[in-house]
């Protein structure tokens, strides 16, 4: 080694213990918090947070121990530090969670302010990281007499950040948020890695909202959640855009992986990626106190206005939701606020879908539709599996396709429908859709015909394989299909390829 090279290394390493030196450290019982899960802490902790941002940034350890707190909230170059045995755990007394100010950005999920664990509003540079817990106590806390119900009826979340940039949240555990367990809105550049989440402990438990944001990751984490999963919104104006979601794995009573429901700004560029899908490892649902099942894998919906396009789904591995695809076009049109305009019908197009395994999933099948009028556009679906459990008879699902109601202003999820005419795809008001490399079957005998296309302009359907044990009467059913190539799937025998209605 020259000596130009050692003066390179010296110079370089110099400057890093410079930097790590000059980072500074606040110690939060320093500032009179105390671990002993007793003591409220929120006026500490806020304390230790504050005098990080006011010296210019750094971080906030939180160490070992059980620390109490009501809202505390981030401010700019910050890091919330949670160390090896540490947990944030809320207060469960409401008058610990004052209301928040309205923000600035307005959104359907704000009625006039917000109550969360850990907040923050148009700061920068923060992060929460470590080993350690946030546990939102959400069992204990209930709806509060006088707000409005549903999922503003105060309960907590656990994190609520809006209008920040540069967010990291990684390595941490949490647990039993309140409501939503982490909502990022409007926000940019946002990490979320190697986290942990298991929420089943009251209503609204989502795992992680990304609402009006734009680029985010969120990838190497465990999620297994009373609610949605992996949720993707649109609650006000802004685009859900550039989102990548990879290598997590995802368990939901409701919906694993979801766009939507709300979708007023839209979303663009979505790739999800490298994911799991299987049974939660909880029990029974709290709110419904039996076991149930998770009702999809991928849910992509637009039906409060927006547009939905640049959507790559890969790789993924689903296992015992009722329904592994769900995609809807629809006009339920719920306005963000009040004065805001009635959305337009929105657009869905350019989704790809690719490399999908589903199996030991109920029969509820997979469904694309919109609306009459309005189309969702140019969908690939290349090399998946779906195999059912079948088992079906008569008067176990929806006899003609022609009473699969189109319910355009509904909540749009599959339960509205239950089992379809169809075993494996359901496809109405679509324009441009290709199905290759398509493996299919059931369980047990299934009597449905696999694919039904009601008002389809250009279907293809090519190098498929049924594993099914009997054959249905038909293959693919057509009604007011324009354009088709449908080759014969290998195993099929000499039954009806194709049926066509009109």
């Amino acid at each position: 080694m020259n000596k130009k090279t050692v003066l390179i290394i010296l110079v370089a390493t110099g400057w890093y213990l410079s930097s790590f030196a000059q980072s500074k450290s606040f110690n939060v019982m320093d500032f009179g918090a105390v671990n002993d899960g007793a003591t409220i802490c929120t006026e500490a902790i806020n304390k230790a947070i504050t005098a990080c941002s006011e010296n210019g940034g750094g971080t906030v350890i939180v160490p070992a121990g059980k620390f109490k707190s009501g809202t505390f909230r981030m401010k700019d170059n910050v890091e919330l530090h949670l160390e090896i045995g540490s947990t944030l755990l809320a207060s469960p007394k409401h008058e610990d969670f004052p209301r928040l100010p309205q923000p600035e950005y307005r959104s359907y999920v704000d009625r006039g302010g917000w109550y969360a664990l850990i907040y923050a509003e148009g700061a920068s540079n923060i992060a929460i990281t470590g080993l350690g817990t946030i546990d939102g106590n959400g069992a204990r806390h209930q709806p509060v007499k006088g707000l409005p119900g549903g999922d503003v009826d105060g309960r907590p979340r656990n994190i609520l950040f809006i209008s920040c940039k540069r967010v990291r949240v990684e390595g941490i555990k949490m647990l039993n948020s309140g409501m939503w367990n982490q909502h990022y809105l409007n926000c940019e550049d946002v990490v979320v890695d190697r986290v942990e989440v298991f929420n089943h402990s009251n209503r609204n438990n989502d795992a992680v909202d990304i609402d009006g944001c734009r680029r985010v990751t969120i990838s190497n984490s465990i999620f297994d959640t009373d609610d949605d999963g992996i949720t993707l919104k649109s609650t006000g104006p802004a685009v859900t855009e550039d989102v990548v979601i990879s290598n997590c794995v995802v368990s939901s009573f409701c919906n694993a992986i979801k766009a939507g429901t709300e979708s007023t700004g839209g979303f663009r560029n979505i790739s999800i990626s490298n994911c799991v899908v299987k049974p939660s490892r909880s029990t029974s649902d709290p709110v419904f106190k039996t076991s149930r099942k998770g009702i999809t894998g991928i849910s992509l919906e637009i039906v409060d206005g927006g547009t939905m396009e640049g959507i790559t789904i890969s790789n993924i591995t689903i296992e015992g939701t009722q329904c592994p695809l769900y995609i809807r076009l629809a006009n339920r049109a719920r306005k963000h606020t009040v004065n805001a305009p009635e959305p337009p019908v929105g657009r869905m197009r350019n989704i790809a879908i690719s490399n999908v395994v589903a199996y030991n999933t109920d029969n509820f099948s997979n469904s694309i539709t919109a609306i009459p009028g309005h189309y969702i556009e140019n969908v690939t679906i290349d090399n998946v599996q779906f195999f059912n459990i079948g088992g079906v008879q008569n008067g176990d699902y929806i006899a003609n396709h022609l009473e699969v109601k189109e319910d355009e202003k509904g909540y749009p999820q599959p339960t509205v429908w239950g089992n379809l005419p169809s075993s494996s795809f359901f496809i109405r008001h679509v324009k441009n859709i290709a199905i290759n490399n398509l493996m299919f079957g059931s369980n047990e005998a299934d009597p449905r015909i696999p694919v039904i296309a009601v008002d389809v302009k250009n279907l293809r359907i090519g190098k498929a394989s049924y594993t099914g044990s009997s054959s249905p009467e038909s293959f693919v059913l057509l009604d007011r299909v324009e354009g088709y190539d449908i080759e014969k799937p290998l195993g099929w025998g000499k039954k009806e390829l194709i049926r066509k209605i009109k």
